[in-house]
Order: C-alpha cells, then structure tokens, then sequence
C-alpha cells in the first residue's frame, strides 16, 4: 500500500450563515470571495473554491485530484455533481434579499466526459434562468481551462425565509 493523507479544516458555517442572512445574497457571496466570510465546509472539504459572483451568476473553480477518484480510476462523477449544485445555487443565491434563503429541489446532472488529475484547473459556472418568488431555476456548465465541457446541469430551487437568524 501506498497510503496518502489529506487534513482538512473550516470554520464555523452556523456563525457565517448567521451573519449571512443579513446581506443579501449576492453581498454574502462577494462577501465569500473577498474573505470577510469564510467558504463553506463542503467547499473546504471537496477542495473548490468561490471566484466569482454576480447578479444571477456564481463561478466556482477546482483542481482535480486522487483524493477525488473512485475505484475505476478517474475523478467520482460527485465532485462534478456538487460543483454544479453549488455554482446553480450560489446562482439563484446572489438574487435574493437579504433573510431570504433558498435549498435545491431537484437537480438534473449530465456527465459528458471524465476528469483525472491532469484534467488540471476546472471552472463551473452557474446561470439563473428564471428567479420566481417561490421557486427558481438555473443551469450550469463544469467546463476546462480551454473551455471543454465535461458536464452540464438544470436545477430548481425552493425560496423561502432564512432560519439562519
């Protein structure tokens, strides 16, 4: 055996989805990536980062590595799966008010190419489609460096009040 190790640390999500929910999203998300709040653990964990945030539009990027693989020896479909959910839902996130949160309904993932460890640097990209009162949706696309598409996504996410506060 050739054993590796990862050590992995974050910080308290209560305390940032606390201060969160008084900004609107977008400020919370901008936020994020100006380091005033810190990623969440699943992104710490997974080993992607927030870069960039707009109105109706969140990009995440990620480097792919063994820790990502699964037994058949390419990168586990799931790391493409929660940078979409994440980049779709920071999203429909960065058009909402300030005590208003959001959670994925349903998410549709298609995979379209594998990831390895010399994939290199990945960029998902998340796009609001329509933001309802109620619902909203978006799509998102996990591209490379060149702009190749390795997979694509739909999502529809519940609006509702922040419990955070």
């Amino acid at each position: 055996m050739n054993n590796r190790s990862l050590t992995v640390s974050w910080d308290d999500p209560h305390a940032s989805a606390r201060a969160g929910a008084l900004l609107s999203g977008l400020d919370y998300l901008q936020g994020m990536i100006a380091g005033r709040f810190p990623q969440p653990p699943m992104a710490c964990l997974m080993g992607f980062d927030l870069v960039e945030a707009r109105e109706g539009f969140a990009m995440f990027e990620c480097h792919p590595g063994e820790q990502h693989y699964n037994p058949i020896g390419v990168v586990h479909g799931g790391l493409a799966c929660t940078l979409l959910d994440s980049a779709m839902g920071c999203a429909v996130n960065s058009t909402l008010a300030a005590g208003v949160g959001h959670a994925t309904l349903e998410l549709k993932v298609n995979l379209v190419r594998a990831m390895t460890i010399n994939t290199g640097l990945m960029r998902c990209e998340g796009r609001i489609v329509h933001g309802g009162s109620r619902t909203a949706t978006a799509e998102g696309r996990l591209l490379d460096a060149a702009g190749k598409l390795y997979a694509h996504a739909t999502t529809t996410c519940i609006i509702f009040p922040s419990s955070a506060t």
